[in-house]
């Protein structure tokens, strides 16, 4: 889809804002379904390097915990940055330690838990107030960053958790357009921040362009100090790039890495601006 002028606080050039809180029950609702029809030997099954289900299943109820404390119920504790830590690693380390304390649970206790507290999360996202100021999102360059855009991160990060998991259970990808559609729609928000230190004149335009019911085209503007998505299409683009929906949420998520997904990108136009967009990272990586 096109984006236009808009963004809260100062936050135009991410676009126009995605409206993800519909999508949580139905979200939640699958997650369920996944997990419950999972056998027992599934469980032990790697979903992510480094984890397996259990311990994926173990990261989501981390997450729901964590939105709940912090952001509906003002609690201040918690684990802290030691002096030095980047954010990605305080991040990696805080998601293992929860892992690793959950592993006393087991999957039955776990499932019961993430469905008590992700109905709690679905009810929370539902009134979240979408023009509020809300958490940073690194890889869009936003801190902070409008609450649409947190929120609709925060839904990509549960879709793509409950993705790894019927992986890792042997089922497909569920690529039903509704929801896929605004995960790539929130995605594609990092292509300005991932075009941050691509030199252009200002006017060049980058289109992007996602295949099938799902997708969409977005382009991205060189402007004086920053890419923006808030300029509309002007002309002829310099370079476009086009993925088919798989290739595009893999490698925003890191499931495949920006060489294998050039070799599967159509591209016209300038050379460098295409693979500067397939460097796109829509997660803490």
């Amino acid at each position: 889809m096109e984006s236009g002028p808009s963004g809260a606080h100062g936050h135009a050039w991410l676009g126009a804002p995605v409206d993800a809180r519909p999508l949580f029950a139905a979200e939640h609702e699958a997650l369920l379904a996944t997990l419950r029809g999972a056998a027992p030997a599934d469980w032990h099954r790697e979903a992510v390097p480094g984890w397996t289900v259990r311990d994926l299943a173990a990261h989501v109820l981390g997450d729901y915990y964590g939105r709940l404390g912090r952001d509906r119920d003002r609690h201040e504790g918690g684990p802290r940055p030691a002096p030095g830590e980047t954010l990605e690693a305080f991040i990696h380390r805080a998601n293992q330690e929860w892992v690793d304390a959950w592993a006393r649970v087991s999957p039955a206790a776990l499932v019961d838990t993430l469905d008590l507290v992700g109905r709690q999360v679905t009810r929370f996202f539902a009134t979240a107030d979408p023009a509020a100021a809300s958490l940073g999102v690194s890889w869009a360059g936003a801190d902070p960053a409008p609450m649409w855009l947190d929120c609709a991160r925060e839904f990509t990060e549960f879709w793509t958790h409950r993705q790894q998991l019927r992986h890792a259970v042997g089922l497909g990808s569920d690529l039903t357009p509704g929801p896929l559609a605004v995960v790539l729609d929130t995605f594609l928000r990092a292509l300005p921040h991932t075009l941050r230190d691509t030199e252009a004149p200002v006017g060049t335009q980058v289109e992007v362009r996602v295949d099938g019911p799902a997708g969409g085209t977005w382009t991205v503007t060189a402007e004086r100090d920053r890419w923006s998505l808030a300029r509309p299409p002007a002309g002829r683009p310099t370079a476009v790039v086009e993925w088919d929906p798989d290739t595009a949420w893999r490698l925003c998520t890191r499931g495949i890495d920006p060489a294998t997904a050039l070799g599967r990108t159509r591209t016209r136009g300038e050379r460098r601006l295409a693979e500067a967009v397939c460097r796109i990272v829509s997660v803490v990586y």
